[in-house]
C-alpha cells in the first residue's frame, strides 16, 4: 500500500514547491520531513530555473503544529539517540533557511506553533490570515521555545518574546504583524489566488502582496505592551512571578494562573536561553547552544512526565520535579547549558 509522501516537493513554473503533507497530525516535523525539505532547498541553491521558494501546507487545519513529540518522549525513555538525531536535522535546517540565498514565501494559514515557527520565521516573505494562530507552547510540556526561540523571541520588542516564551500565550494575525512573525497579511480566501499568480510571475510577487494585503485588525498584545515591558523585564523567573502578583490585575492574575501550569525547571531554562540567546553573535551560536539543551531536557523527568499528562493520558496534571521555581537551581541550568563532547556539538551543514 504506496503511502502519501510526508512532503510534496516540485518545481513549477519557476518556483520551488514545498508543501507539508502530514495533515492528520497537522504536519509536525519528523526528521524524514526535515531531511526532505532540507534535500530540496540545498538542490535548488544552484538551480537557475528556481526564483523563489514556496513553503506551504495541504489541507486546511493548519501550517505545522511543531515536531514529533511522541517520538521525541519516546526517544527520551531510552537513549535519546532518535531524539538528539531530530533536533540535528532540524536546527540544520532552520539555519539553512535563515541563511537561505533566494527569497522564500511561507504561508502560515492556520497553527503555526513550535517546529512550524522553525520553518516560516526564517523566511523573507511570512504570510499570516485570519486562521493563523502562533505560539511557543514548549514550557506547558517540560520542552523549550528552541527552532530559533532563542534568537527571534527576545528581539521582539518591549520583553513580549519572553511572555510569549513562558507563557505560552497565542496571538492571531496582528499581533504577528506587530511583532515581525509576519510580513503580510492576506485573507485566507485569497490565498490560492496568491500563490497560483506567484508561479504565474514570480517576479510580480511583491506586486500581488500589496494588491492583496488586508486589514488583520487591532493587535490584541497591543493593549498590554507596557504591562509586558513591566514585568517581564524582571531580572529572574522569581522576580517576574513577584511582580505579576503585585501588579494584581485581571491581566497579572491571569499570567500567574498560566506560569502556575508549567514546568519550573523548564521556566528557567527558557529564561536562560533567551537571556543568551538575545547576545548571541550568529544563528549559528544559539542554535549550537539550543542543541545542548534539546539533547538534555528530552530525556530529564520534567519533558516525559509533560508529555505523559498533556499528551498521552491528557489529565493535564503534571507532577514537575522540582515542583517549584526555587527548587531549579543553578546548578541544574548549567548541567543542562554545559558544552557537549565535541564530537556531539551541532554544526551548521558544511
Amino acid at each position: 500500500m504506496s503511502e502519501e509522501p510526508e512532503v510534496l516537493i516540485r518545481i513549477e513554473g519557476a518556483v520551488g514547491r514545498i508543501t507539508l503533507n502530514r495533515p492528520k497530525a497537522l504536519h509536525a516535523l519528523t526528521t524524514n520531513m526535515c531531511r526532505l525539505i532540507t534535500d530540496a532547498l540545498t538542490t535548488w541553491v544552484d538551480n537557475p530555473i528556481v526564483k523563489l521558494v514556496l513553503l506551504d501546507h495541504a489541507g486546511e487545519r493548519g501550517f505545522c503544529a511543531g515536531g514529533d513529540i511522541r517520538m521525541l518522549a519516546d526517544s527520551g525513555a531510552k537513549d535519546g539517540a532518535e531524539a538528539r538525531e531530530f533536533f540535528h536535522t532540524e536546527y540544520r535546517l532552520n539555519h539553512l533557511l535563515f541563511h537561505y540565498p533566494k527569497h522564500i514565501i511561507a504561508v502560515m494559514d492556520g497553527v503555526t506553533m513550535g517546529g512550524g515557527v522553525g520553518l516560516s520565521r526564517p523566511c523573507r516573505f511570512r504570510i499570516a490570515t485570519e486562521r493563523t494562530t502562533f505560539a511557543m507552547p514548549e514550557t506547558g510540556i517540560g520542552l523549550f521555545p528552541d527552532v530559533g526561540g532563542g534568537w527571534y523571541l527576545p528581539r521582539m520588542p518591549d520583553h513580549i518574546g519572553l511572555w510569549l516564551a513562558l507563557t505560552g500565550a497565542r496571538i492571531k494575525a496582528a499581533d504577528c504583524e506587530l511583532l515581525g512573525v509576519a510580513t503580510d497579511y492576506i485573507e485566507s480566501k485569497d490565498i490560492e489566488r496568491f500563490k497560483a499568480g506567484v508561479i504565474a510571475e514570480p517576479a510580480a510577487m511583491e506586486t500581488l502582496l500589496t494588491e492583496m494585503e488586508a486589514d488583520p485588525g487591532r493587535p490584541a498584545v497591543a493593549q498590554h505592551q507596557d504591562e509586558i515591558n513591566r514585568i517581564f523585564g524582571q531580572d529572574s523567573v522569581e522576580a517576574i512571578v513577584a511582580e505579576l502578583e503585585r501588579a494584581d490585575t485581571d491581566w497579572s492574575r491571569e499570567q500567574l494562573k498560566v506560569l502556575a501550569t508549567k514546568s519550573p525547571q523548564t521556566l528557567k531554562v527558557a529564561f536562560r536561553q533567551l537571556k543568551l540567546g538575545g547576545q548571541a553573535k550568529s544563528f549559528a551560536e544559539n542554535m549550537a547552544m539550543e542543541y545542548r539543551i534539546g539533547a538534555r531536557v528530552v530525556q530529564r523527568h520534567d519533558f516525559l512526565e509533560g508529555v505523559r499528562a498533556v499528551i498521552v493520558e491528557k489529565d493535564n496534571a503534571p507532577r514537575w520535579d522540582p515542583p517549584t521555581l526555587e527548587g531549579v537551581t543553578e546548578a541544574m541550568l548549567d548541567e543542562i547549558f554545559a558544552p557537549l563532547p565535541s564530537a556531539e556539538e551541532w554544526t551548521p551543514l558544511p
